[in-house]
């Protein structure tokens, strides 16, 4: 291990806690929308995560591309992983699937605000439905690829240094 390594590998783990947080959320919120919470109820727990939560938290500066979860994909795909796939290209499988993960994430934000807005407009079964498996499907899918992420990338990451060092 060198100390640099396990920084990036603390730091990692850090941000992945803060979207576990919202993840939980989103979980409730999803129980919740099911069971038949109030619409306004609902939209205004995801609103409170695109206000307070690091999962959607740059959105209004940033626009749609820069919410936490984009911007930190962004960064792993563009520092973090050519880093990890020079140092181990064993690796190089693993990038390709989290970097595949990183573009469904970004698809699967979208259906949860589509789906929000939609139930703001019409609270119908049929637009409680699409917010429940929208919410669901992100809580699942980000879940799994944090755990893949931390699992793949954990030693390479650890053993890290700098070029030049």
């Amino acid at each position: 291990m060198t100390s640099q390594g396990e920084a990036l590998y603390e730091d990692l783990l850090w941000v992945h806690g803060l979207l576990r947080q919202d993840l939980a959320t989103v979980e409730r919120l999803a129980v919740e929308v099911a069971e038949g919470a109030a619409a306004e109820e609902v939209v205004a727990g995801v609103r409170a995560l695109e206000t307070t939560g690091p999962l959607w938290r740059l959105r209004a500066s940033c626009l749609h591309y820069c919410r936490f979860v984009h911007h930190h994909h962004r960064l792993e795909d563009r520092a973090l992983f050519p880093e990890l796939t020079r140092t181990n290209p064993s690796l190089g499988p693993v990038v390709d699937r989290l970097q595949k993960d990183h573009r469904r994430v970004a698809d699967l934000l979208e259906g949860v605000e589509s789906a929000v807005e939609a139930l703001d407009g019409e609270d119908t079964p049929a637009a409680r439905a699409s917010v429940s498996t929208a919410l669901e499907a992100l809580a699942a899918h980000l879940l799994a690829h944090l755990e893949l992420e931390e699992e793949s990338v954990a030693e390479t990451l650890r053993r890290w240094e700098p070029r030049g060092a």
